[in-house]
């Protein structure tokens, strides 16, 4: 049983290690793993509790207008 828990109680040690001697990367490993836990969870709250609703997407084209087309006049350049 105790081969099971020790990678996990050396881990921590480590994790404890680096939280007093070197901060600056146990806070960058924290975050690291927050990134992808936040990723997926926080779309879902959004819409649950927030009532979010995204955005139309952009259109990619110009829409042409279903008539004749008139002459432009008094824009000529001479």
């Amino acid at each position: 049983m105790a081969s099971i828990v020790s990678p996990f109680s050396r881990t921590y040690r480590y994790l404890q290690y680096l939280a007093h001697e070197q901060p600056v990367i146990f806070f960058s490993c924290a975050m690291g793993l927050t990134g992808p836990v936040l990723a997926l969870t926080v779309p879902s709250i959004r819409k649950k509790y927030f009532g979010y609703i995204p955005a139309e997407p952009v259109p990619t084209t110009y829409p042409l207008p279903k008539r004749p087309r008139g002459q432009v006049a008094g824009y000529e350049d001479e």
